[in-house]
């Protein structure tokens, strides 16, 4: 049985992953722990 081709990960994934990928991730999840929180706390004082 013959080995399959290697090809490298950039293009297997079809292209580069920017860094700034994961500080977008980063801060919209974040935003959204401290919008949850934010309504918890709206709605817990009332």
């Amino acid at each position: 049985m013959a080995e399959p081709d290697h090809i490298s990960t950039t293009d297997a994934r079809a292209g580069s992953t920017p860094r700034m990928t994961r500080f977008i991730l980063g801060w919209g999840l974040a935003l959204v722990v401290i919008a949850f929180a934010l309504i918890i706390l709206l709605f817990v004082r009332r």
